[in-house]
């Protein structure tokens, strides 16, 4: 689904133009068009990257971004089997935080809201085709909730590996699979 949306998607920005599920926005904003940058950052292997001063990594894969004059917004897919609760959205508020994040380290400016554009099917064709709603949701970022993600992440990975316990899924795994902890 994820690489149709993103196909869908392509096409409208080649025109120059939005799709149907962002008609809503239009005049507001444009659908990012530097294709090569939008593969990069599109990249589970690469994404978007930012090294901090002792070395440690942090990227994410976006999936699509719209551009506001000179700022960025963070577009973002979800498919789900249902309609949206009223707080499905705030699920994917670390992850809407750190990928804003991670384009400001970059240098890019961002508008203080990402979007999210949930699709749900809400009925089958008689050919087989299903059909799907959709539910375009924006968010206020946090890009002090990022940083603190970050640190904690950090943190975590300096600290001493701690003693095993019988009640650590992790340990459990590890006696199950053999592996060893160094």
């Amino acid at each position: 689904m994820d690489k149709v949306l993103k196909e869908h998607f392509d096409r409208f920005m080649k025109r120059g133009e939005l799709p149907p599920e962002l008609q809503k926005l239009k005049g507001e904003v444009k659908l990012f068009d530097d294709e090569e940058l939008l593969k990069v950052w599109r990249s589970n292997f690469k994404g978007i990257q930012w090294i901090d001063k002792k070395g440690n990594l942090i990227h994410g894969a976006i999936d699509n971004i719209l551009q506001k004059g000179k700022k960025l917004i963070v577009l973002d897919y979800k498919t789900r089997g249902y309609p949206l609760k009223e707080d499905t959205h705030e699920h994917y508020q670390d992850q809407m935080d750190i990928y804003n994040f991670l384009l400001r380290k970059n240098g890019y400016e961002t508008e203080d809201y990402t979007y999210l554009l949930f699709y749900h099917p809400h009925q089958v064709e008689e050919n087989g085709h299903v059909c799907f709603n959709t539910d375009l949701v924006k968010i206020k970022v946090d890009i002090k909730n990022a940083e603190k993600i970050f640190k904690k992440a950090v943190d975590i990975l300096e600290e001493d590996m701690p003693a095993s316990s019988k009640d650590c899924g992790f340990c459990k795994w590890v006696q199950v699979y053999g592996c060893e902890i160094q």
